[in-house]
């Protein structure tokens, strides 16, 4: 029983690994294509056709009997066009603007604050509860903002390079491009704030639409939708839009194929197995990853500052993690033991009831 419960244990784990491996190949394809110049709208028109046509046997398979019971109602679909809009359209291209003016390594810093972004969210709106007097709150809260000040610091200080290779070896597609800080700082930090809003938006969404593979699969067709539209009132020139063969198009399908459709269906699972938490434990590796390949393969440097900054988001992310686990498993025994007292109090109930007839009938 030990052995197959630690053989599930470890399906789980390697497959929270392929979902960081296939982010950092798509961190560090992205970041190839579009110092080439790839149009960033086209890119994410195609990216999501493909992830569409990926996500589609799924959604006709194992959610056949549940779609054929949903009614599309207008709200149905306002949401899912919010949740295109705010997820992936808004949140994407800003990130992908910023990606390009900066480093791989340096945006990828920012995604690790999504979760940090949607707590906060989430205790203005009051759909999370902040209660500082509880331990599992205070390290919560000390995690989030270890995170916006390592944020502070990868953005705002640089200090020493460092090259694990020579500085003369960087990839043609990156070596003569400026990196523009402060705009990608402005482009990363919107992303981050859109990123947030779309959890919250993913509540009300799975209130109504529950059926994950199908929300997906929609929600790809609405994205690429607006892209295109976006797209063509920016540029129409068809060189824009054209594809080759060529690393553009292998991104493309990588994306579609595996960082979209596959890393959906491994997160799922995932989530399924150990918990929502559990697969987000993983997510600080893509950072380390990225650098470290990004230096390798790309001969980008790794900057003091970013270095820094990186440990404090990955002690952040942690704790805050952590708290909220800690959170968890306190609402759950609280809600196990209410039952068990209320079941005391009526049996104790009970018997000071039954204790008159008793003497009464010795």
């Amino acid at each position: 029983m030990a052995s197959r419960s630690w053989s599930d244990s470890s399906k789980v784990a390697v497959s929270m690994l392929l979902v960081q491996a296939f982010a950092t190949g798509l961190q560090l394809l992205t970041r190839v294509i579009l110092g080439e110049g790839m149009f960033i709208f086209a890119l994410m028109t195609y990216r999501h056709i493909v992830a569409a046509i990926c996500v589609a046997p799924f959604a006709f398979y194992f959610e056949r009997n549940e779609i054929a019971k949903v009614r599309f109602s207008i709200s149905i679909w306002i949401w899912l066009f919010i949740n295109a809009l705010t997820g992936i359209t808004c949140a994407m291209s800003l990130y992908y603007y910023g990606l390009r003016a900066t480093t791989a390594t340096f945006a990828t810093n920012f995604l690790n604050l999504i979760p940090i972004v949607t707590f906060v969210f989430a205790v203005l709106l009051r759909l999370e509860a902040l209660n500082l007097l509880k331990r599992a709150a205070k390290v919560k809260t000390l995690g989030a903002l270890l995170c916006i000040g390592g944020a502070l610091m990868t953005s705002l200080y640089h200090g020493k390079s460092f090259y694990i290779i020579s500085k003369h070896r960087v990839h043609p597609a990156i070596g003569n491009e400026p990196h523009n800080w402060t705009t990608g700082t402005i482009m990363l930090s919107l992303s981050c704030l859109s990123y947030g809003s779309w959890y919250i938006v993913q509540l009300k969404l799975l209130k109504i639409f529950s059926l994950r593979y199908w929300s997906t699969m929609l929600t790809c067709i609405l994205a690429a939708f607006q892209s295109m539209i976006i797209g063509i009132s920016m540029d129409r020139r068809s060189s824009a839009w054209r594809l080759g063969w060529n690393l553009q198009l292998l991104t493309i399908f990588y994306s579609g194929a595996f960082a979209t459709a596959t890393t959906i269906c491994l997160l799922i699972w995932a989530i399924a197995k150990k918990g929502p938490t559990y697969p987000s434990m993983f997510n600080p590796l893509t950072l380390i990853f990225v650098a470290i390949l990004e230096a390798l393969i790309l001969g980008e440097p790794i900057w003091l500052g970013t270095l820094l900054g990186t440990i404090l988001i990955l002690i952040g992310i942690y704790s805050y993690l952590w708290g909220k686990k800690k959170e968890l498993t306190e609402t759950e025994t609280d809600a196990v033991e209410l039952p068990a007292q209320s079941a005391e109090v009526s049996s104790a109930k009970s018997e000071d009831a039954n204790l008159p007839r008793d003497i009464e009938s010795n």
